[in-house]
């Protein structure tokens, strides 16, 4: 699927470009001098997790996981620092679910309800983002995005003192991810539109052990825990 959003980009990159560049008209002129900028976005996301594992007692265990496409939208606030650079605030909610299969050699997981969890999760996004743009050529800007974000799980049940053994996968509240990307700024005679692909990566470990801690077929032996995701955003200013 992630091969697709790719696909997607680039055509919509280059479909926007050609047509951008054959309008001889630049326009909105001025709308860059502004010190300010606000606007809105909307998109689509896919997220996994990459999974690090650690010596245990369940031999050959591995976790399958089937990320499903979700939903991003939000709005944001630019505050112009420079020609070329642009500092961001884009709050937003990001809501997505994955399913994630387990298995060993030890025969933990023989019943769906064992080897089965979905997770679903809907995220408060809150990204403060550096952005590098070119010179504009005529009503195009290419540039390039990162930063960081803090992330606050809705979903998140770290509370609930239930765990695998009770069928609850448990997962941490905040989290804080960094964020890459890059996009291009089309100019219309009454907006600036933004289509961006971006690339999110979580730093800490979002998994909470069972209670059991060692003796748990799901988290015992599970290192690590982390979102790597895919947005294809679309801003209007």
């Amino acid at each position: 699927m992630k091969k697709q959003l790719l696909s997607i980009l680039v055509v919509l990159f280059v479909f926007l470009s050609v047509s951008a560049q054959k309008t001889k008209i630049e326009n909105l002129p001025n709308f860059d001098k502004k010190p300010w900028n606000f606007g809105y976005y909307l998109g689509i996301n896919q997220n996994s997790f990459v999974v690090d594992y650690r010596p245990s007692n369940f031999t050959n265990t591995k976790v399958k996981v089937e990320p499903h496409i979700g939903f991003i939208i939000g709005v944001m606030g630019e505050k112009r620092l420079h020609k070329n650079l642009s500092l961001r605030f884009e709050p937003g909610l990001i809501s997505n679910s994955k399913n994630l299969y387990f298995s060993n050699d030890n025969g933990s997981f023989l019943v769906k309800k064992d080897s089965l969890r979905e997770v679903s999760a809907t995220f408060m996004h809150l990204p403060l983002l550096f952005k590098f743009s070119t010179d504009r050529l005529r009503n195009i800007k290419p540039y390039v995005v990162g930063g960081f974000s803090l992330d606050y799980n809705f979903s998140a049940n770290d509370e609930n003192p239930d765990d695998n053994f009770s069928g609850e996968f448990r997962s941490k509240r905040w989290n804080t991810m960094y964020e890459v990307g890059i996009g291009i700024d089309f100019y219309t005679p009454y907006f600036k539109f933004s289509p961006s692909i971006r690339g999110l990566f979580n730093i800490n470990n979002e998994l909470i052990d069972d209670n059991q801690g060692a003796a748990s077929p799901w988290t015992g032996p599970i290192e690590r825990l982390s979102t790597r995701g895919i947005f294809l955003k679309l801003t209007f200013e």
